[in-house]
Parts: C-alpha cells; structure tokens; sequence
C-alpha cells in the first residue's frame, strides 16, 4: 500500500451543523422573527467563504483564543445579516451562541464505515482543523476520538491552516513522511494546496460541489476515498 497516514479536515468534512449552515441559520432567523429562506443563504455564502479567505491572505489567526474567534465570528455574521438586510447586534450573538453549541453539529453519514475501513486497513488517522479548542469535545462526542490518535487542532496548537507548519506538526506526531501521508479537506486554498506543497496526496472532498473544476484528486463522498487509495 502506498500510503500510511490520512489526515482529515473536520468541518464539512467529518462534522457539520445540523441539518446544514443554510438551514441552521434560518431557523434561528425565524425564530428571531425574520423570514429568510435557506436557499437565500445558501446563495449567499460566499460572504463566509470571503472572510475565511481574507483571514488566510492577512495571516489572521482567528481560532487561537476565544476572544480571536469570538470577534471573528460576530465579524462574519455581523457581514451576512447585513448581506440579508438585517440589522440587530442582539441577533449576532444569539447566531454565535447557536453555532458553538455542539448539539447543533453532527457526523456526515458517510464518515464512521471509512475511518472504519482505513483504519482496518492499518492506516493512522489524524485530524488537522482549523477549529476552536472544543473540536476535542465534539470528536468524543460524535465517538470519533478513538480513530484519530493524532489531532492538531488550531485552537490548541496556535497554528492555522495554510500554514504548513499544522501539517508538519500532524505527520511528526504520526511519525509519517510527506509522501506516504493523505490530508482530506473541503477547500482548495486551505486544504489542497499546503499539503500538496508539502507533498502530500491531497484529496478535496467537495460535498456541496463548488469546485467541480479543480485539478487533482476530488471526491464528492467520503465513501470514493478508500477506492481512490487503493483500499
């Protein structure tokens, strides 16, 4: 076998908001007495796709303290209700609040069978995420902790996806070498291109289907990783 390390991303990739963001989002607006439908969001998600983007161009490190992440995320929703012509400080908190809380988060369907095939197949796991500190919670929660003996999560480490640093912070725990490691994410720029720079295997998995014209390996579904690396 090729490989014998796979690291994975988590939002949007192992963990995501239930049912989705789009439809997370709506319903604490209607709660909130604003009708918006989550097809409106989710056309408008760019707006969270810009401002993890423009953190990433100016070295922002935004999950590093709670403080860092709390500014940032009342930054993002502040510019999306607006986006939506609503205007209410109060809101963004109540937004924030539901957000970071972990039972609005749960697994893809497709995750548990895979990490149980690869690791079935003798392959470490490891999660490397750009996430805040209490990722650690939620994995035990959704009983993933078991899988990933390895996990460098930005909230802990101080260190943030592009920087190549988290993925060679990941493979020097694992004990693994650029060449025999995979790293599995759900964004080009944060995901694909370090850990191809580094030379690992990179996967884009792109659930939502917005990328459909990137180079390199893509998947749409957990379930194509373990054919894609021989397994």
């Amino acid at each position: 076998m090729r490989f014998e390390a796979v690291f994975f991303d988590a939002g949007e990739t192992l963990v995501h908001p239930h049912p989705t963001f789009p439809d997370l989002f709506a319903e604490i607006l209607r709660r909130e007495g604003h009708e918006v439908d989550a097809r409106t969001i989710r056309d408008r998600m760019h707006v969270v796709f810009d401002r993890f983007k423009q953190a990433a161009d100016t070295n922002e490190l935004w999950t590093t303290s709670k403080e860092r992440s709390r500014r940032f995320w009342h930054d993002v929703y502040d510019i999306f209700l607006a986006d939506l012509g609503i205007a209410s400080p109060a809101l963004i908190e109540k937004v924030y609040g539901e957000f970071s809380d972990l039972a609005n988060y749960t697994l893809f369907e497709d995750v548990l069978p895979v990490l149980e095939k690869l690791s079935g197949a003798g392959l470490k796991l490891g999660v490397v995420s750009n996430f805040e500190e209490w990722l650690e919670r939620l994995l035990d929660e959704l009983g993933l902790t078991p899988f990933f003996a390895v996990r460098v999560i930005s909230g802990v480490e101080g260190l943030e996806k592009p920087d190549p640093r988290i993925f060679r912070l990941a493979m020097d725990r694992a004990g693994v070498a650029p060449e025999v490691s995979v790293y599995v994410g759900d964004d080009p720029v944060f995901d694909m291109e370090p850990a191809g720079d580094l030379g690992m295997f990179p996967v884009l998995i792109d659930r939502r289907e917005r990328f459909p014209d990137t180079d390199g390996a893509r998947i749409v579904s957990m379930e194509e990783l373990p054919a894609l690396l021989g397994i």
